[in-house]
């Protein structure tokens, strides 16, 4: 059986503020909608299922986020994942600059967990917690040949 990542689904509380950070980390929309019905509601498994939905991908074309708010059922808020819980974990994104990278999380209110790490002579790397609390992995790859 052949499987492809097809998107990673983020719920958020404020689709246009989590749209121009990703954009602004270099990600473009491919799509927007409103989706309800049967449909949603079975695939979902909540019924009455009515979300404002965009799907985002990265410049390479591998990688999409389908971002979602809630109309109906309404949403329920929670504390922001801590990196060590079980579950939905992050994001994480290549970036050519992780100065670069910073610089637009901070123009959006996101900064670094703790600070920014080199991981041997791999990567430099640092968790920023973004929009509606997303835990966002930015990497920029060390010696690139």
């Amino acid at each position: 059986m052949a499987i492809k990542l097809e998107n990673v689904g983020i719920a958020v509380r404020d689709l246009e503020a989590t749209i121009a950070f990703f954009t602004d980390l270099g990600l473009t929309v491919l799509g927007r909608d409103t989706v309800s019905g049967e449909w949603t509601d079975t695939a979902v498994g909540l019924d009455g299922n009515h979300a404002n939905i965009a799907l985002l991908q990265t410049p390479d074309g591998n990688c999409r986020l389908e971002l979602f708010v809630y109309i109906h059922p309404e949403a329920i808020e929670t504390k922001p994942t801590l990196p060590n819980e079980i579950g939905m974990h992050r994001v994480a994104f290549l970036v050519d600059d992780i100065d670069d990278a910073l610089e637009i999380a901070a123009r959006h209110g996101c900064h670094p967990l703790r600070g920014v790490a080199t991981y041997g002579d791999l990567y430099k790397l640092t968790y920023v917690r973004g929009p509606s609390g997303i835990i966002v992995m930015l990497a920029q790859e060390l010696n690139k040949s």
